[in-house]
């Protein structure tokens, strides 16, 4: 089989709901931005997959449309907060089989306004979620599902491991930080913990710094083989080292831990996957962006990555190892918590950032000598895609 490489990537600064371009146009934008990045036109891409949660049928075709109606196979990928890094799950095992040499991976997402509403509230779902998290702290059907099971990871991981409100807010101060520096992100103030913690109630501990904010926006990365990346000479082109994509078992909910409802399992096995296709453990990581849409799933992903082990997590963060100068930079982009988290659009914008990271192209934010990186999301439902790049 053929090793896969990502030979451009692009994406386009999130936005608020109600302040961005439509999906097609968001889309086109970051597709262009990649293809230019690649230097490879769109007569030459041979397949394509796009993710997006909240749009219509076809709205990949819509997109890509803009770009040509060249005939390629198209497949809309939904995958909750997985979908865009799903896509390039898919086009990777195209190119590794030999049915592509050049494919590319969409992702976006237009955002509605306000709180999103399930437009198909008489269809089952999230019935294993519910049900796990009825059982070990109740339930309520008018609060957002995100919010009590990631709120209720928060509340679980303080009881086991003592972890102190102050210490969750230093994982926005560090989202932040890393922010401030990143044109595509939202919110690039710096911010305290006081100031978190300061910040409007959510649900139960969680404030609203502590949640990552909906926002609109779009990212794609053009894959290619080792084949073509020789044939055209793609000499910055990044390795694909190892990617998994896993779905639950009944240990996410019958193991009477909301952290692994809320994917912590699940997570664990496909980096685990991802890990020995690689040939690398965690300790070899320089680079991390991982899936920090609430405070709590950071520390949840820490230990689920194999950055830490149960319980450990507090000396990692308050001795700065999570970020530059320490062990592991997490999250240069700014994370979720900064960046925004425009479902389709968000697992191809991590990738972004590890490609210019490994390629030395992200400037105020570079992690010096960074070589290998590992891209981490999971979707509520559930799935959970984990990436390992190498230079």
């Amino acid at each position: 089989m053929s090793k896969a490489y990502i030979a451009g990537v692009g994406m386009i600064p999130f936005l608020k709901p109600g302040k961005s371009e439509t999906y097609e146009k968001m889309a086109e934008t970051a597709i262009r931005a990649a293809l230019a990045d690649a230097g490879i036109d769109y007569a030459q891409i041979e397949e394509a997959a796009v993710g997006y949660t909240m749009g219509d049928s076809c709205n990949g075709q819509e997109a890509l449309y803009r770009l040509g109606l060249t005939g390629i196979p198209v497949v809309n990928v939904e995958n909750a907060c997985a979908s865009g890094s799903s896509a390039v799950y898919l086009m990777r095992r195209a190119v590794e089989s030999g049915d592509a040499d050049i494919a590319i991976a969409v992702g976006f997402e237009q955002m509605p306004m306000g709180s999103p509403k399930n437009s198909f509230a008489d269809r089952p779902m999230f019935t294993k979620i519910k049900e796990a998290t009825r059982a070990i702290q109740g339930w309520d059907e008018d609060t957002a599902i995100p919010l009590q099971v990631f709120g209720g990871s928060y509340l679980e991981l303080q009881k086991q491991y003592g972890y102190s409100d102050a210490l969750f807010a230093l994982l926005s101060v560090k989202s932040r930080a890393h922010a401030q520096h990143n044109p595509y992100a939202l919110f690039r103030e710096p911010t305290t913990v006081e100031a978190v913690l300061a910040s409007k109630p959510i649900w139960g501990p969680l404030t609203l710094f502590q949640c990552s904010p909906s926002t609109c926006g779009a990212a794609a990365a053009v894959l290619v083989s080792e084949r073509a990346k020789r044939r055209l000479g793609l000499n910055r082109a990044v390795l694909i080292a190892g990617q998994a994509l896993a779905t639950d078992t009944d240990e996410s909910f019958a193991s009477g831990s909301m952290s692994d409802v809320v994917g912590a399992k699940v997570s664990a096995r496909a980096a685990s996957r991802a890990f020995a296709q690689a040939g690398i453990g965690p300790e070899d990581l320089d680079v991390v962006e991982l899936h920090d849409c609430f405070t709590p799933n950071e520390i949840v992903s820490y230990s689920a990555l194999g950055l830490v082990k149960p319980g450990e997590a507090e000396a990692f963060i308050r001795d700065g190892q999570n970020t530059y100068g320490g062990r592991v930079v997490v999250n240069p982009s700014g994370g979720l918590l900064s960046k925004g988290h425009p479902i389709g659009a968000t697992g191809i914008a991590q990738m972004c950032e590890l490609v210019w990271q490994l390629r030395g192209d992200a400037q105020q934010r570079q992690v010096e000598g960074a070589r290998v990186g590992l891209q981490h999301n999971v979707g509520l439902g559930g799935a959970s895609v984990v990436t390992v790049l190498r230079k």
